[in-house]
């Protein structure tokens, strides 16, 4: 089956796969959704909502459209042709010219900022006067990931629905709906659902642009006895072409996941030295991936000294 795009593509749109808004059924959040469709019809729904909850769950499918709905998200930048690293003070601005259109039949005009997290301090500022005082039947939703990155002025404004990582059934219900389908070896698709964390998004990363074996060549190279400078030198060029966008990402998420795990671990048993250099790894590294993308920056000499990075902390 050919799939046609109907919505415009977004900073994080995917190759043959549907935007939320082209997505015509839910999966998972029953709860979650019962809870918000209850709310409505008892004329109980707050002003303001975050979804919550891990990258590529169903947070943006799961928001309620009205007949007017301002989609908030990263830009285009006009001169590179390539989505902008946040959301913008311009972006958040539209909102007042939004509210001050008149729903033709009372419905809600909902507001939606999809990731709240990529708000720069401007944005983030001029969103808060909206919620300060916001119109009659408005509703703001805003998808985050981290809701540690929103300012607790804009947390302490909005009622937080939680959703959590979705099941196995419900993963492979989502990838029976894209091309290529899951894998039929149940020990594959047991692999699958393990990278994935319960995450569509990773999973179709997972299936669809190598990332099974970036995440586990990535993995061989900073859990291995011996160093292996070949093989850092065939991954970095792997993710660093010119048409590796997705690729690169997928690397930097996994390198960012294998320390945030490694802390995780260092801090349950007790290492806290250990889970501190950890956790101090995992910042500079992500400042590093800031970096590259602002600057422009070579992404292979990135990828190679993310796995040096990498190595000596997992190491230690």
């Amino acid at each position: 089956m050919i799939f046609e795009r109907i919505a415009p593509e977004q900073h994080d749109t995917l190759d043959g796969v549907p935007e939320p808004s082209e997505t015509p059924r839910l999966v998972g959040h029953r709860q979650a959704a019962d809870m918000l469709t209850a709310a409505y019809r008892a004329g109980k729904l707050p002003h303001a909502l975050i979804f919550s909850g891990p990258i590529g769950i169903g947070k943006a499918t799961t928001r309620r459209s009205s007949d007017l709905v301002l989609h908030l998200t990263r830009p285009l930048n006009d001169k590179t042709k390539s989505f902008k690293t946040v959301v913008t003070v311009d972006e958040i601005r539209k909102v007042s010219r939004f509210l001050s259109l008149t729903s033709h039949d009372g419905s809600y005009r909902v507001v939606i900022v999809d990731p709240a997290d990529d708000m720069n301090t401007n944005a983030a500022n001029a969103l808060l006067k909206n919620l300060e005082e916001p119109p009659a039947r408005t509703l703001f939703i805003l998808i985050v990931h981290a809701p540690g990155s929103l300012l607790p002025t804009i947390r302490s404004r909005c009622q937080v629905v939680r959703l959590t990582p979705l099941d196995a059934d419900d993963l492979m219900a989502v990838l029976e709906t894209t091309e290529p389908l899951p894998p039929d070896d149940p020990a594959a698709r047991a692999a699958l659902v393990g990278r994935a964390g319960g995450s569509a998004r990773n999973a179709i990363l997972l299936t669809q642009y190598g990332g099974l074996e970036i995440a586990s060549t990535l993995d061989a190279l900073v859990t291995g006895r011996k160093s292996d400078v070949g093989g850092a030198f065939r991954l970095a060029e792997a993710v660093a072409g010119r048409d590796q966008a997705i690729q690169f990402d997928i690397f930097n998420r996994r390198a960012l996941d294998l320390l945030s795990d490694a802390a995780s671990q260092a801090a349950l048993a007790g290492d806290l030295a250990r889970a501190k250099t950890l956790s101090d790894t995992w910042h500079e590294a992500l400042d590093a991936i800031s970096e590259t993308d602002t600057y422009n920056l070579d992404k292979k000499q990135h990828a190679l000294t993310m796995i040096d990075r990498l190595n000596s902390a997992m190491r230690m």
